[in-house]
């Protein structure tokens, strides 16, 4: 027994030896062998990798400023001047039900190419908040079968006994203030047809799937939904339910189809409905053009440009240095990789 115990112990086969070893299996990936591209940077290379950079940018910089530039907006901001001058409180007012019927003018300062955007634009407004994002239900809103689905849309999920489609803080807060344009005592027509995302309208809205009980709560949050009219086609609701990452945000109104001249003055009558004085909010009408890269935004082409104005500084910087005080360079074929491309 202890002879056997012996010859075990002093057993030289290799096979165990390698079993019991920590080493691991040898492969080129473990080892880090693997072909790779290791570029030498040497002055040339980044002076022109600087260079490069800068030619490509500083273009696209100019054509995306250029094209922000052209982009024709008109903004006007509304909650303190649809406010009667009389009214000193003025959340009592937007609670009441008094006639909210503001008239204001917009001049047209340069022509306007249809299609033109009409926007409305709120300030100090956080969708982003956790329990407004979270208030609702997509369930309910895509199957019908799901009507009573509402264990996400507390505090409003239900009202009277029943489930209130679409439930939640975002759809009961939607957006009522409405707009009418006219110019020269005619009318202009808004088109609010397609102005949501076609994904939301076809895979997240049912169009089964109809309002029921909707601000029928104690407190009325905003706008009230047609019950005859599925949800896929109630398209200010579903802009509205695509939530702002940001506190100051715009969302679509409608479109006018039609040019608006140089010098025209647009007559808008709108509704005051919407509550933001509880919150201090701001309230805008927007007017726009588009252009290729979309609406009024310089920061794209200023950022395009800042990079490549510095791209180009250096550059120069660089190739200032390397003429005035070169160094000289190592031999490359003495790099590791070089002498030996195995790596051993």
């Amino acid at each position: 027994m202890a002879s056997s115990s012996a010859a075990g112990a002093g057993s030289t086969d290799p096979t165990a030896a390698r079993r019991n070893t920590k080493r691991p299996k040898y492969s080129k990936f473990t080892q880090q062998e693997l072909p790779a591209c290791k570029p030498i940077l040497t002055p040339r290379a980044v002076i022109s990798a600087f260079l490069l950079v800068s030619i490509v940018f500083v273009p696209i910089g100019v054509a995306s400023l250029i094209a922000s530039r052209k982009v024709v907006e008109i903004v006007f901001r509304y909650e303190s001047t649809c406010i009667p001058n009389n009214v000193t409180d003025k959340v009592a007012y937007i609670q009441s039900s008094a006639n909210k019927a503001c008239n204001i003018a917009l001049h047209v300062h340069k022509h306007m190419k249809s299609p033109i955007h009409v926007y409305y634009q709120l300030d100090n407004f956080y969708q982003n908040h956790r329990r407004y994002v979270k208030s609702r239900s997509d369930a309910q809103l895509r199957d019908r079968n799901k009507e009573n689905s509402t264990s996400d849309c507390k505090p409003e999920d239900t009202a009277n006994g029943k489930a209130i489609v679409p439930c939640g803080l975002i759809a009961w807060s939607l957006f009522n203030d409405t707009y009418s344009f006219s110019r020269d005592n005619r009318n202009l027509t808004v088109n609010k047809e397609g102005i949501s995302w076609k994904s939301d309208r076809e895979h997240k809205f049912g169009k089964d799937v109809f309002p029921k009980n909707f601000q029928n709560g104690s407190i009325r949050g905003g706008a009230i939904l047609n019950e005859s009219i599925p949800l896929s086609k109630q398209e200010d609701l579903i802009v509205w339910m695509r939530t702002a990452a940001l506190p100051t945000f715009r969302k679509l109104y409608g479109r006018i189809e039609e040019d608006l001249n140089e010098g025209d003055t647009i007559n808008v009558t709108l509704h005051n409905n919407y509550n933001t004085y509880s919150f201090n909010g701001k309230k805008k009408l927007v007017l726009s053009t588009t252009s290729w890269l979309g609406g009024k935004n310089d920061f794209l082409g200023i950022a395009y440009l800042t990079v490549g104005g510095l791209c180009f500084f250096l550059a120069l910087a660089f190739t200032v240095v390397y003429f005035v005080k070169p160094r000289q360079l190592g031999d490359p074929s003495y790099l590791s990789w070089n002498r030996n491309p195995g790596g051993h």
